[in-house]
């Protein structure tokens, strides 16, 4: 049964007697029974064309509490789907269409904003949504020495990333790459740019993305950033990311 709130709303009428007349108006407050229904990541299909959409392992609400079901789902099938889709539309019928997206990165004109955001938003998406699982594996292997070489540590690695990701003013992403040398550096980019468009300060193979996008977090952690990337961190695969790693090496 919904609350009423008695508001005395004050209506001053001058009458010949200069009377005051006090009228008492029931406002009725809005529910706060809001249910949401969350869908199934499978439901979600890119449109037809070039690019598809990386398909999840997990349910929406498999990684909280680091990540709330509702974000994830807005960001899923909504901001993810139609970066695929803008991406396939503006790519059809020309030779861009055949080419992978780290080709249409090669040559990207920046002055080319749909492309550029469109194109960028997929694959940063694609890695970010990929690299996730319900249990943070632990680096292994050749990752594992290079962490070692270039950090000192994981902490260390998270500690640094975390740094730079806070700093970053506004939307964007924050990264951890590999580089030509093999040599794992930090960075980040504003909006949906990547490491991999041509004119950037620090340039190579991503191997995470971290969504500095408000909607990636406000939900859940407002504006509290800092919050957001440590439990990022507890949902991070970095068996994958490993893998990530000695792919990059091979090309």
């Amino acid at each position: 049964m919904k609350k009423l709130l008695s508001v005395l709303i004050f209506l001053q009428f001058i009458s010949c007697n200069k009377k005051k007349l006090t009228e008492v108006v029931e406002v009725p407050l809005p529910s706060t029974e809001v249910k949401i229904e969350i869908g199934d990541p499978d439901d979600v299909t890119a449109n037809e064309g070039t690019f598809r959409i990386q398909k999840l392992n997990y349910k929406y609400s498999s990684l909280e509490p680091n990540i709330d079901a509702i974000t994830l789902e807005n960001q899923y099938s909504k901001q993810y789907l139609n970066c695929t889709n803008n991406l396939n539309n503006i790519i059809a019928g020309t030779e861009l269409e055949n080419k992978s997206i780290e080709d249409i990165f090669k040559n990207l004109d920046m002055n080319n904003t749909d492309l550029r955001n469109n194109a960028g938003g997929y694959y940063n998406h694609s890695l970010y949504f990929d690299n996730l699982n319900t249990k943070s594996v632990v680096p292994q292997d050749a990752f594992l020495e290079a962490i070692t070489k270039d950090f000192q540590d994981l902490e260390n690695l998270k500690t640094q990333l975390t740094e730079s990701a806070n700093k970053q003013i506004g939307s964007g992403w924050a990264w951890l790459i590999v580089d030509e040398t093999g040599k794992l550096q930090i960075c980040t980019t504003p909006n949906q740019d990547n490491p991999l468009m041509p004119k950037q300060i620090i340039r190579g193979t991503p191997l995470v993305a971290i969504d500095l996008w408000e909607h990636a977090y406000f939900i859940k952690y407002l504006n509290q950033r800092t919050k957001y990337i440590s439990a990022f961190f507890n949902c991070v695969d970095w068996k994958k990311v490993g893998e990530k790693y000695e792919e990059a090496l091979k090309k």
